[in-house]
């Protein structure tokens, strides 16, 4: 059972997708992230760009997130992610989007974002590819937090360059899954 922990939609119990289609982020590890984002999700503009059931955007507009944007390719999870918006009364601060995390980056180049969610599949190994695509799309900003969920401690995928391009904030691994938050580095100019 997935819940929203904290704040004004506390306690709403949320649909996730049946089978394997998806693999949502569990309690302990929502958890955990929100406990070391601190109070970073208040007044925030979020992106969720692997949304599944718009569990850790929902969490953020909960805990006082200004607008969170779900992107998911999967129909099924752009329904449940609307029917837990509304159960959760969030969904006049969400824009829900079905597309492929690539298609939104392309269409939304230049627009900045503070918190981003990425917890694609696993074995895809996508974050490192997507945060490239964010950098060239600058869509990134200095204090925009990036928090990553994968299945190996490499959230740049061995890009190296990439990964001098950020801070590692906090890393922690729980079970099968890396959490990895990162922020640009600042520019020396």
């Amino acid at each position: 059972m997935m819940r929203i922990i904290t704040g004004k939609a506390r306690g709403v119990r949320l649909v996730t997708l049946e089978g394997e289609a998806t693999r949502p982020t569990t309690e302990r590890v929502k958890e955990a992230v929100f406990s070391m984002l601190q109070f970073d999700s208040e007044n925030r503009e979020v992106r969720d760009l692997f949304a599944g059931c718009g569990q850790l955007s929902l969490e953020a507009l909960s805990r006082g997130a200004a607008h969170a944007v779900m992107v998911d390719k999967s129909r099924e999870a752009v329904k449940i992610i609307k029917t837990n918006a509304a159960k959760a009364r969030l969904d006049g601060l969400c824009d829900i989007y079905n597309c492929e995390y690539s298609d939104y980056i392309r269409k939304n180049r230049g627009k900045k974002f503070d918190l981003v969610f990425l917890d694609p599949p696993y074995a895809l190994e996508l974050c490192g590819r997507v945060m490239r695509e964010l950098v060239e799309a600058d869509m990134l900003k200095t204090g925009t937090v990036i928090v990553c969920e994968t299945g190996n401690e490499d959230a740049f995928s061995g890009d190296e360059a990439l990964a001098e391009r950020f801070e590692v904030l906090k890393k922690v691994r729980y079970s099968h899954s890396y959490v990895t938050i990162v922020t640009p580095r600042r520019s020396e100019d």
